[in-house]
């Protein structure tokens, strides 16, 4: 087929592909967006997400901006706290250990409020994330861990919005369309050479920007970077992102980056299915309450302190926990304290679930738990409870236990008021970590660190914004930011190149 031609493809179709796109189409640039999924299955892991954006604000006049119907009663009971680029910063150093590319957190913190307001304006409403993020207690909501808003509709509702816009703005979408290898020339990059229907093709592009994901649903890669038997783990979103935009950029020298043996991994339903599914939504393997409750496996001991923190700042990283435990499995147990705190995935079909008057019954329905070792942790957990602290979902709170191997730092109510529930948890990778090297401005660098010409990159492909954990809400929000500067980056280097070609000829 003869080859076509567009200033910009950008590769991809999640959030941040379809923040590249509209922002390249801003700049006058005629643009391409190819996604390898049918149109059914469009939107990447952005899809599977719950559309939290993790943003700076400064109180309820920002988040009235943003939320502008926002009622009076809303506002007279809710604490929306504030969270200044300061926090924002330190939270993306603590949680990665401070290996995180300061360039890359800076560009993102900085710009995290603008690029919320940029997608409002391209038709995408926000609302304020109650329930998950705030707690009504004592008749009060307090929102915590940094993250107010979400997308209306979640990951779902963000992407249908985007692809509005992209239609709208003239942006030309092809789906069923992988791309396999980048075209690069003396002067940099020329276009893209992908397969459809099963016949290969051609499309010239001034510039490029690689937006499709990370490696997590490749088996051989994550066997390779993550380590051994995390071709076991299940993949929580798209079966596409295999890494096909990571390889196509080393191929032509563009610079690994990040940490390859690092990813973003949960606790998921351990009988889920091997990639997520948005049609099913019965089966969401969220199974994120856990700070509320214990965590233990199958020797029925407990391994991590599931109060350690906000669950936006220890869910990321407890999927690997449970994937390093005995048949790779754990059990999350309530009682009737915490019961009604329990995310709503907890209550829809598909959650692997026992429920007992009494432990004791309770563990003898735990398939593959040791009941000795389970009584005997409880008895030991319950002992060590602090009795006198005072139990607050929203703050850490400071109830805690004494004296334990692994003390649980905030939330711990005694395991001792029937009903009991426990729910049967797997590891669930969402993303990688490991990917290219970008500079601020979205260009991909070559191994000195010098820009490829007119290849830019975005989303969960960059590597060196996290390492070891990772802040919740904060991919949507970088897939925004980054895909907005890439996109802009591309649109201009593509419309410059045109301009430039056109006066040559006149001359």
């Amino acid at each position: 087929m003869d080859a076509q031609s567009h200033d910009v493809v950008v590769v991809g179709g999640g959030n941040a592909a379809l923040c590249a796109a509209l922002a390249a189409a801003e700049q006058g640039a005629k643009v391409a967006l190819i996604e390898r999924a049918p149109e059914a299955k469009r939107g990447g892991n952005s899809n599977f997400t719950g559309g939290g954006f993790r943003m700076v604000h400064h109180g309820v006049k920002d988040i009235k901006r943003i939320v502008p119907d926002l009622s009076d009663a809303d506002i007279a009971r809710t604490d929306f706290g504030e969270y200044s680029a300061e926090e924002y910063l330190d939270d993306l150093g603590r949680i990665t250990q401070y290996y995180i590319d300061p360039d890359l957190a800076e560009t993102l913190v900085t710009n995290s409020t603008d690029t919320v307001h940029w997608l409002m304006s391209r038709g995408v409403k926000f609302l304020p994330n109650y329930g998950r993020q705030a707690y009504n207690h004592e008749g009060k909501f307090k929102f915590f861990g940094g993250v107010v808003i979400y997308a209306n509709g979640g990951g779902a509702g963000l992407v249908q919005s985007e692809y509005k816009a992209a239609e709208k703005h003239g942006i030309s979408i092809r789906y069923g369309t992988r791309a396999m290898a980048l075209l690069r020339g003396p002067k940099g990059i020329e276009g893209i050479r992908v397969v459809a229907d099963g016949a290969e093709e051609t499309i010239l592009a001034r510039a490029i920007v690689l937006a499709c994901g990370g490696f997590e649903a490749n088996r051989e890669w994550r066997a390779r970077y993550l380590g051994p038997g995390w071709d076991m783990a299940k993949v929580r979103g798209t079966r596409y992102n295999t890494g096909d935009g990571i390889r196509m950029a080393l191929d032509i020298g563009a610079q690994s980056y990040g940490q390859w043996s690092g990813c973003h991994a949960v606790a998921w339903e351990r009988y889920a299915g091997d990639y997520g599914d948005t049609d099913n939504w019965h089966t969401a393997g969220y199974r994120h309450s856990y700070p509320f409750g214990l965590m233990v496996n199958a020797n029925g001991e407990r391994f991590v302190d599931e109060g350690a923190d906000f669950r936006n700042y220890t869910y990321a990283k407890y999927g690997r926990a449970v994937l390093v435990q005995p048949g790779s499995y754990a059990w999350q147990v309530f009682d009737a304290q915490t019961l009604p705190l329990l995310r709503d995935e907890y209550k829809l079909r598909g959650a692997t679930k026992v429920r007992a008057d009494s432990l004791e019954e309770l563990v003898q329905r735990m398939q593959d738990v040791n009941p000795a070792g389970f009584m005997k942790t409880i008895e030991e957990y319950n002992a060590a409870v602090k009795r006198d602290v005072k139990f607050n979902p929203n703050i850490k709170d400071g109830k805690c236990t004494v004296g334990l191997a692994i003390d649980k730092t905030n939330w711990a109510n005694t395991m001792e008021k029937p009903p009991f529930e426990a729910y049967s948890v797997g590891c669930g990778i969402t993303f990688t970590f490991g990917g290219l090297k970008i500079d601020a401005s979205g260009h991909v660098l070559d191994i000195e660190d010098a820009p490829i010409p007119g290849l830019y990159a975005a989303g969960e492909l960059v590597g060196g914004l996290f390492y070891f954990n990772y802040p919740g809400s904060a991919g949507l929000m970088a897939g925004a930011v980054f895909g907005r500067i890439g996109g802009r980056g591309a649109g201009e280097f593509a419309v410059q190149g045109t301009l430039s070609a056109a006066a040559s000829l006149r001359v």
